[in-house]
This record gives structure tokens, C-alpha cells and sequence, in this order.
């Protein structure tokens, strides 16, 4: 790529994450003159995103073109990378919704961005949007690769996929890298001296292969420590991320299923039906389960924004770190050639042979100047692809519901959910389901307000 690269950033008005993938691509020298074209439908987020990229760009001291942009289709124009990161409704009104309507019924969940009731609202919501993306690629930057970073990263890849098979995409999330730190720092071993290898899905992948490097090159298994760990309650030790939500729920799925999964303890909660349990409040309390967790992530995150923001609009300098995401890599990859190696999300063509066809996978891929090749892993043992199954149930009920239109389909991926099915009957869950479609209102397409079947809801 010989011309000055455009990025451009859907969604840009999530200030700290805009700043953070910014600053990454910013500091390599190969996209220092990058094109940012920042996009948001709220003016003053937009504006504030601006104002931070634009000092990034100068405390880095670097050529880069800050544009921004109301309209999507003007953003996009001639784009050769699209980062996406919005929240469709935010944290009021449909966050709120996703937690208050299932507690009515008993349903209690942690974070509901990805599966259960409030993941599939979510993609009921999110999915349409992600398509108007894909509508105005296909028209203004059709070779452009999507970086796609919003929730439920499953579901709306498996349905960009579905819609609009030609577009160049990848669901990019940091819990594989975020976990090997995580574990790293259990064990007191430099993430630099581990290696791993990881496959799945998103928020369901494991490590197949989790190992430490010995003095004499060799590679030594990291699982029975882990393990042991875990057996003599040195492990896990106090989240560095959130003292709220230690890792017990994850070590305790290692010691059944002999393998690690990818993402947090919160999140895994609730995508299981051992957890969570309105009748078994000790589970709760054993296994530390943070309760109504992303609520109070949100109260948290606005409070600190407002600081921020302020803090940001008066310094003259940003200060520039690396995060841990995988969208500069990506970028500077195809830019330059120099191949790296990425996980990412992406429709299943064969790449793990054991899940169904068209299912978004997260797998290991190789970028470099042609773009994403994910790599085929096979092997994965048994108990582990069953477990994920019932979570593709789910993902695949919700996207068929958005291809088709077929209002039933929500409520089937409703009872199909592990944590749902193991608190509620099939009455609550039907009217759990009208209900939240109704709470959330235009929020959701407008096909799903037509009234169910005769038969179907209570």
C-alpha cells in the first residue's frame, strides 16, 4: 500500500477506546501519516474524540490527517480499514433494560453482552446497524478490511457474514492475550517466556496448549501448575482488574474440563448453567460471582469519563501507552507485509472442523499484505466442543432470527440458552421475551413488535 492508509472509526465517540487504538497506530512509524476519520452520531463525543486524537497526533509528533465525520458514508469513503465500536441504546436505556426486566423473573445475570437474554437483545439491536456498515462499504471502500470490536462479537460476525459474505472482517476481542497475562501473573512466570495456543469461540475459546520456556529451549506444560494451584488455594490470586470478580469459576472449569478458558469468570457465568442459581445463593457466594457486574462497570466508567474528559480537554499533551489490542498490528501487517499473527473472529470455512459451518470461530490468523488468513485447528477435545455447542445454539437462533425475520426464532434462542433454561420454565421465558422486546421499543428492528404466533407465547 503505497498511498497514506485511511482508518476509519465508526463509533468514535467511545473516546477511551478510539485514544487507545489511535495511539497504537500512531506510534508505528509505517502509519504515522495515517488518515483517522473519526465518525459519531453524538457531536460533542465526536468532538472530544477529536480533540484527544489530534493531541496524540502532536505529542507523538507525527503527520497524521484528522478528519471527522456526522455521516457514515462520508467516513468511509475510500477507507482502507473500518474500526467499529459502538453500543447501540448505551448503558440507559438498554443496558438497564437487559438486567431490570429477567431480575423480574428471577433471572439474574453479570454482564449480558454477549449471550443469555441480554446478549440476544443486544444482537437484536446491534446486527442492523453492523449491516448499514457492510451497505456503505460495499459502496465506498469494498476492499476495506473491518475491525470489528462490538458486542456480541459472535453473533454479528456469524450475521455479517450471513448478509454480506464479500466484506473483509474480523471480530477482534483482548481475552486470549488478556488471560495468558492474567495466568502469567498467577504463576509469577514473564508473559514473554510463555507461548500458547488457543481456539474456539469468542468468550469460548481455550488454551490447548499453555507452556513455559526452560532455560534449555524446551517447553514445558504450564496445566498441572495451574492445576495445583488451584487444589492448594494459592490460586487465583486477587484480580488485577477488578477485586470484584476473582477467577474461581474459570480454575474450577480447568479442574473439570482440564483446559482454560479465554474469558473472565463474570462472563463465563452466565454462559453456563452451574453458576448462577436463584435457590443456591452459597454457589454465589463460593465461586465470588459479581451480580449485576456491567451495571456498575457503567456507573463507574461515566463517573471516571467526566474526569477524563475534562483532564483531556485542559492538557496539551496525551500521554501515549500501547494497549493490548490487536487493530494496529492488524493494520501495520497488511500496510508493510510484515507478517504477524493475530486471534481472531471469523466465519468458520473449515477452520475448526468440529464446529457447524458459517459459525463465527475465534482462531489463530496470520495477516500480512494479503490480508487475514486464519489457520485450521482440529483436535479439540470433545468436552470442549460440546460446551461451545450450546452456546452456538444460541448464536445461530438469534442470527436466523435476524436473516429471516422470523420473531419466533428469538424467542427459541431464548430457551435454548444454558442459563436461562436452568432458572426459568417455558412460560416465563416466553413472557420474559415479549417483554423485553417491548421495554426496549424502536431499539430493535421493527419487525419484531408483530405479535407471536398463536400458541407460541403465554
Amino acid at each position: 500500500m503505497t498511498h497514506r492508509p485511511k482508518i476509519a472509526f465508526i463509533g468514535a465517540g467511545s473516546t477511551v477506546f478510539t485514544r487507545n487504538i489511535a495511539g497504537d497506530i500512531l506510534q508505528r512509524p509505517a502509519l504515522a501519516n495515517a488518515e483517522i476519520a473519526l465518525m459519531d452520531i453524538d457531536p460533542q463525543r465526536l468532538e472530544e474524540s477529536e480533540i484527544v486524537v489530534s493531541k496524540l497526533a502532536r505529542t507523538l509528533g507525527v503527520a497524521a490527517r484528522i478528519t471527522t465525520h456526522s455521516d457514515q458514508r462520508s467516513a468511509l469513503d475510500g477507507a482502507d480499514f473500518v474500526v467499529v465500536s459502538f453500543q447501540i441504546g448505551g448503558y440507559e436505556p438498554c443496558t438497564v433494560t437487559d438486567f431490570e426486566v429477567p431480575k423480574k423473573y428471577g433471572l439474574r445475570q453479570t454482564i449480558a453482552d454477549t449471550l443469555g437474554i441480554g446478549g440476544i437483545m443486544r444482537g437484536l439491536r446491534t446486527v442492523p446497524h453492523l449491516w448499514s456498515i457492510c451497505a456503505d462499504m460495499e459502496q465506498c471502500c469494498p476492499n476495506a478490511i473491518m475491525l470489528q470490536y462490538v458486542n456480541p462479537m459472535a453473533i454479528n460476525t456469524w450475521a455479517i457474514a450471513a448478509k454480506y459474505p464479500n466484506i473483509r472482517q474480523v471480530g477482534l476481542c483482548h481475552s486470549v492475550q488478556g488471560t495468558a497475562w492474567e495466568l502469567a501473573r498467577d504463576l509469577d512466570i514473564p508473559v514473554e517466556e510463555i507461548r500458547y495456543r488457543a481456539a474456539g469461540i469468542n468468550h469460548m475459546a481455550f488454551y490447548l496448549e499453555f507452556e513455559h520456556r526452560q532455560k534449555d529451549g524446551s517447553w514445558r506444560n504450564l496445566y498441572p501448575d495451574l492445576l495445583r494451584g488451584y487444589r492448594e488455594g494459592r490460586f487465583p490470586k486477587p484480580s488485577h482488574w477488578n477485586p470484584r470478580c476473582p477467577n474461581k469459576v474459570r480454575y474450577e472449569m480447568l479442574a473439570r474440563l482440564g483446559h482454560f478458558v479465554t474469558e473472565s469468570s463474570e462472563h463465563f457465568a452466565e454462559y453456563t448453567p452451574y453458576f448462577i442459581k436463584r435457590d443456591r445463593p452459597d454457589l454465589i457466594e463460593k465461586f465470588e460471582i459479581p451480580l449485576d457486574e456491567y451495571p456498575k462497570r457503567c456507573i463507574e466508567q461515566v463517573a471516571r469519563w467526566k474526569e477524563q474528559a475534562k483532564a483531556w480537554r485542559e492538557a496539551s499533551e496525551i500521554t501515549v501507552e500501547a494497549s493490548h489490542e490487536y487493530a494496529s498490528q492488524i493494520v501495520n501487517s497488511v500496510v508493510t507485509g510484515e507478517p504477524s499473527v493475530i486471534y481472531g473472529n471469523v466465519p468458520n470455512r473449515g477452520y475448526i472442523p468440529q464446529l457447524p459451518q458459517g459459525c463465527a470461530v475465534e482462531v489463530p490468523t496470520l495477516v500480512d499484505a494479503n490480508g487475514l488468513q486464519p489457520t485450521v485447528v482440529t483436535g479439540i477435545p470433545p468436552q470442549l466442543i460440546a460446551l461451545m455447542r450450546t452456546n452456538i445454539n444460541v448464536q445461530e437462533l438469534t442470527v436466523q432470527a435476524l436473516l429471516t425475520q422470523n420473531r419466533e426464532h428469538v424467542f427459541h434462542a431464548a430457551m435454548l440458552d444454558p442459563h436461562t433454561a436452568a432458572e426459568l420454565d417455558l412460560d416465563q421465558i416466553w413472557q420474559m421475551t415479549e417483554d423485553l422486546i417491548a421495554a426496549h421499543g424502536d431499539w430493535l428492528p421493527s419487525w419484531l413488535s408483530r405479535p407471536a404466533a398463536a400458541g407460541l407465547a403465554a
